[in-house]
Parts: structure tokens; sequence; C-alpha cells
């Protein structure tokens, strides 16, 4: 995939079909140096014998790994600090950039939208919304903001390849065929390591936009929070760059999370139930389901499935108090008491399983739970909403805008004029069939 973004950032001849070009060879160069990162971790953990795996006889929290979830970061809005003449009184030169931003959770990269910025804007915006579905309570969150000034020369990419065909006409073909593949990027074969397999090298440099980084910040767990905050960037770069924008320093953006044991039943089955305080046999037969910070008991499981209220509803919170109790005289296994205070007072239910399997099974997901609302804090105490952003459709291409393979893959006329369109924007039928994989993947 590097090696077609390259080759296809040596074929735009469009100013906006370059930049997205360079935003798909930057994201793909994070891609990959992530994902070698997270091989190297992996590798050091079969060394050291620290497979992360969930232990299911674990007798102590502290040897309980907490459960995944959802990270999502949305609503992005970075704020610019342009001078009085600049924006006020619109004077100066009109500094134009292309911006974007890479965000690393992990193993795992994403990229937004890019966005055309100057100084008629006073707000960078991108309306994306990241989730990643397989974060850690130990995660962290790297945003990263690239920028390109948009007045830089790009009609240089078809430089070198249109000197070369001019010196292999000059020179013969023998010595101008050597002279054109030493100039063309991206023209040879990937180079191995004996084994059949690639080598990763690092790109070769091809004519065209670059991106740089212009400032970044990290967000960890105790940013998340379900509303609007406003966060500290590290800036790089100063007015000298051509790639610089006045930021004001910060970063405003929605950071929620939903661990898993919030939104996934983590146990259910029949129980017995009674209230402390009740008749002696004043046992009723429920189905349970825990879930997020309740067990939620229904008359059978047929209620569940057809969405019926729960029957009465136990707080299963960081304030709760568990324990296994004796035999009960009135019961053939052990039971389980849970405490909770209600307006000041305590309120005890006892549950009762059929076997002492059971109640052991039920048990361990109670002691689970705690563990996971002890590792994801305030995460537990409501359930944060998220949206599932809506799949990235395809920009409308214009005469100014859109990527080099949008405006390929739009149906062709007819058959005669295929090696027509392919000529005009230089790009081979490999070239395509790369972009197509590739933005099928992203997309």
């Amino acid at each position: 995939m590097r090696d077609g973004a390259c080759k296809l950032l040596a074929a735009c001849s469009q100013r906006d079909q370059a930049l997205e070009a360079a935003k798909s060879l930057l994201t793909c160069n994070g891609r990959i140096m992530a994902y070698m990162s997270e091989l190297q971790r992996m590798k050091e953990a079969q060394v050291m014998q620290r497979v992360a795996r969930r232990p299911s006889d674990a007798g102590s929290v502290d040897d309980r790994l907490p459960c995944k979830g959802k990270v999502a970061i949305s609503d992005l809005r970075i704020p610019l600090m342009w001078k009085d003449t600049e924006y006020f009184k619109n004077k100066g030169e009109l500094h134009r950039c292309a911006v974007f931003c890479l965000l690393q959770v992990g193993g795992e990269i994403y990229d937004t939208d890019m966005v055309m910025v100057d100084r008629t804007l006073t707000d960078i915006c991108f309306d994306n919304t990241i989730v990643s579905n397989e974060a850690s309570p130990g995660f962290e969150l790297r945003v990263e903001l690239y920028s390109c000034c948009t007045e830089e020369e790009f009609s240089a990419g078809s430089t070198p390849r249109k000197l070369a065909s001019k010196l292999s006409s000059s020179l013969g073909r023998s010595a101008g065929k050597k002279m054109r593949a030493t100039m063309e990027p991206g023209g040879g074969a990937p180079v191995t390591n004996g084994g059949g397999a690639a080598l990763l090298l690092p790109v070769p440099s091809v004519p065209g936009p670059k991106y740089h980084l212009l400032a970044h910040t990290s967000l960890t767990l105790a940013h998340v929070q379900d509303s609007f905050r406003t966060h500290d960037l590290s800036i790089s770069g100063n007015e000298e760059c051509s790639y610089w924008l006045p930021l004001y320093g910060s970063v405003c953006c929605r950071l929620a999370a939903q661990p898993r044991c919030m939104t996934q039943e983590m146990m259910c089955g029949y129980l017995k139930v009674k209230q402390l305080g009740g008749e002696p046999q004043g046992w009723k037969k429920i189905y349970g389901v825990l879930k997020g910070t309740n067990l939620f008991c229904y008359h059978r499981q047929e209620d569940l499935e057809a969405k019926v209220e729960p029957v009465c509803t136990i707080a299963i919170n960081k304030d709760t108090r568990i324990r296994a109790t004796e035999k009960d005289p009135h019961s053939k296994a052990q039971s389980i008491s849970i405490s909770n205070q209600y307006g000041g007072e305590d309120v005890t239910h006892t549950l009762s399983s059929d076997s002492r399997e059971d109640n052991q099974r039920w048990m361990e997901a109670f002691w689970q739970q705690f563990c996971d609302m002890s590792q994801w804090k305030q995460c537990c105490d409501d359930l944060m909403k998220i949206d599932v952003p809506s799949p990235r459709k395809p920009a409308i291409v214009t005469a100014k805008q859109g990527s080099l393979y949008h405006e390929m893959a739009s149906p062709l006329p007819t058959p005669s004029c295929e090696g027509l369109l392919l000529q005009d924007n230089a790009v081979s039928a490999e070239i395509r069939a790369l972009l197509s994989s590739y933005y099928n993947d992203s997309y």
C-alpha cells in the first residue's frame, strides 16, 4: 500500500490530488510503524511469559485483568489566534494550509478528513467520530495535527519523469532505459531478506507536498468525561515554518468510553432471591442478568428477550458489599449476600443457586465486575453515549476537489475512452487496483 501511495503521489498533477495522496502516504507510514511496535511488544510479552489472559480461577481482584471497551473522540475543535490585521482587517498575504489529524490508540491508527484552513476561519473543525473498539483502561490516545502549506509548488511530481523521458530519448535505448529506471520513483522491486518477505525500507523521497507535525497531545482515562472539554496542545514549529498556523494552544473535544461491563451481559442465569427480614420460605425464583451497575431480576428468561420490565433491580456498584454466606438452613446450597444503602438504610438481598458450582460462577462474575469498575473508574458511574460513525462516503468530485482515485473510479463512458482517461491521469491499472483495495479497507 505504501508503494502504491508513492506511485500515486508521483503521478498527481493537481494540488488537491497531491494533498490527498500525501495524506494517504503519511497515514500508511503511521500504520506500519504502529503495527511493528505492537508486534515487538507482543514478542517481548511472550519472552517474559506475560501473555494476557483472563483467569477464571483467580482468587483476588489484583490477579484479574479488566475488560476492554470502546473509546470515542468526537467534535474536535482547535481554535486559531490570528493577528488583528489578518483576521479583522483582512490584510497581508492569504496563508492557506491543508491540515488533518492522525490518532493512535495502541496499534490502531485513525485519520480525519483533510480541512483547508486560512484566516477566514477561527477554528479548525473535524466532524469525524473516531471509535476504538479494543481499548483497555490504561489506554493512551495520541492526537497529532499535521499541516502542509498549499502555496508550495506541487506540480513538480512529474518533473523527474519528463526529464527521464528526454534523457532516454537522447542517450539511446540501452543507456536511457537504465537512466529512466534510476530516476523514476518507486520503480525498483522491493528488497527481500532472503526468505521471500519484503523488507519495509524507509519511504523513498517522492516529489510533492509534505505534511509536518504542527501540534500533538495525549489523552488518557483521566480525560474521559461525558461532556465537551478543553485539553492542552504541545505546539511544534514556529512562525518561520511554511506550514505554521497560529494555534491558540488547546484542543476541544468530547472523549467518551464504554467498558464492556457496562454494555454487555457479564453473567445470567436462574437464581433464588429474598430480602433480609422476609419470611424463611419467602424465596422467589428469578432470572438474573448482571449488566452495568445492576443485577436485573426477571420472572423468566423470555421476559428479557421480550424486553419486559424487570421485577426488581439490585444495585451492583462501587459501594455494594457482597460476601458468600454459610449454608442456609432452609436451602441446600451456599448463598450470596448483597448489601446496599437506600435512603440511609442498609438493604440486604440474599441470592442462592441450584449448585455450589453455579454459586461460585456468580461470585466470580461479581468480583470481576468490581475489578472492571475499579479500573474504568468514572466510566462505570453512568453509561456514556457513543454515536457509531457512519461509513465514510466518497466525496463528490468537482474540478477542484477530490482524490485521484475517486476521480478515476467514476464509470467510464465507452471502452474506447479508457486508455485516454488513464493516460490523462498518468496512473496505471496496477495503481488503480492498489487504491481500490486501500479505500475499501479505510472506509
